[in-house]
């Protein structure tokens, strides 16, 4: 099957819940301090945007179990994160996916998984291996790096059981738990999930910025390489919104944006 077929494709509703319990597990998994009380404690808590794309991983997994992309060799190439208004600490909301795009990128394709609901929208792309050359559009070129030097400066230390515990919120892809999945990956060890990277980050961005990352009002990210859990990441901010994450082996998300309620 071509990857022009899946274009436009529906992958259906689903009604999606959380408790105050969920909403606090993620945010310990992506790095919030146990004494942020308005991230983990219920009676002052405010829940992280990002937590969402967790309620809505189910319709990039949708795609892939549907034989869209070889799940051995596809990776998650980058994300994008539309607010529309904050979710409280526990209920209910309906969610509704469809492939937006497929790009054609020659020897590969990038397929664009859209996720709508009333409180986020949110856009996966996937590049996948092999499933380009069938005479689509190219589709929008690699964002160009920030100009200038950065205006700003973060750290962040991504705790030992990072992983672990970002899995209990649905990734549970076993690369990021088993040493063996993970070397046949082409990985040393296990690694941490890119989106709990970005959302970790954003915790950064939101003390560089001086607001509350529950004010983040739309994100963007590109995953360019892994990051391990007991990193010390580097998190460079520039005044448009741009921002980079770096290893001490490199870049892990370029063509970062961020932009947050003032």
């Amino acid at each position: 099957m071509s990857a022009a077929e899946w274009i436009g494709r529906d992958l259906g509703t689903r009604t999606v819940s959380w408790t105050d319990r969920d909403a606090i597990l993620y945010a310990l998994a992506v790095g919030a301090p146990a004494d942020r009380l308005d991230l983990v404690f219920e009676e002052r808590m405010r829940v992280l945007p990002t937590f969402a794309l967790t309620l809505a991983q189910w319709a990039p997994d949708v795609l892939a179990e549907a034989g869209a992309w070889d799940v051995a060799t596809a990776l998650h190439g980058s994300q994008r994160l539309t607010v529309l208004g904050e979710m409280p600490i526990q209920g209910e909301m309906e969610m509704s996916a469809r492939v937006g795009a497929v790009w054609d990128k020659g020897g590969a394709a990038v397929f664009e998984v859209e996720v709508t609901s009333p409180y986020v929208v949110a856009t996966w792309s996937i590049f996948a291996p092999g499933s380009g050359g069938f005479g689509g559009e190219r589709g929008p070129s690699r964002p160009a790096g920030p100009e200038g030097e950065a205006t700003g400066a973060g750290v962040l230390t991504v705790a030992e059981n990072s992983a672990a515990l970002y899995r209990l919120t649905g990734d549970r892809h076993h690369i990021h738990i088993d040493p063996e999945a993970a070397k046949a990956s082409g990985q040393p060890r296990p690694f941490l999930q890119g989106l709990a990277t970005v959302a970790s980050a954003t915790l950064v961005l939101a003390d560089l910025a001086g607001v509350h990352p529950a004010d983040l009002t739309s994100l963007e990210a590109r995953f360019s390489s892994v990051v391990f859990p007991g990193e010390q990441l580097s998190v460079s901010t520039w005044d448009d919104g741009g921002f980079v994450v770096t290893t001490e082996r490199g870049v892990a998300i370029d063509g970062g944006r961020a932009a947050f309620a003032h």
